[in-house]
């Protein structure tokens, strides 16, 4: 079963949903593995993938894996609203999917938006 771990421990995922902001958000979520479960994580993220593709608000996702045999993976994800991904997020159906990661495995889920840097990115 996935254990979530918190990506910044003064704010964690369940006080990010509770945001009421309609602009676009991305989640990115970093996953810890034995390196044995790759194909076990794989599995499991894609069926997580397919369900979220399924839910209002979903934009988009894309899973990276670590280079030079490294087995830390991540995840991005881009919704319409952080009331989007809180809805699918907190769905039942959703949070039983969580006991198909391998034993052992972390994911780290952290909420972020857009931002302007002059010159360099816009929001």
């Amino acid at each position: 079963m996935l254990q979530l771990r918190e990506l910044d421990e003064r704010v964690s995922i369940r006080d990010q949903i509770q945001d009421q902001s309609k602009e676009p958000v991305v989640l990115v979520n970093v996953f810890h593995i034995a390196p044995e479960q790759a194909d076990a994580l794989i599995a499991a993220w894609t069926d997580d993938a397919n369900y979220f593709r399924s839910q209002p608000g979903f934009i988009s996702t894309q899973l990276h894996r670590g280079i030079a045999g490294s087995a830390t993976y991540l995840n991005y994800a881009v919704w319409e609203s952080v009331g989007a991904f809180r809805a699918a997020f907190t769905n039942p159906v959703f949070q039983s999917k969580l006991q198909h990661y391998p034993d052992g495995s972390t994911g780290s889920p952290h909420l972020f938006r857009k931002m302007a840097v002059d010159g360099l990115c816009v929001a």
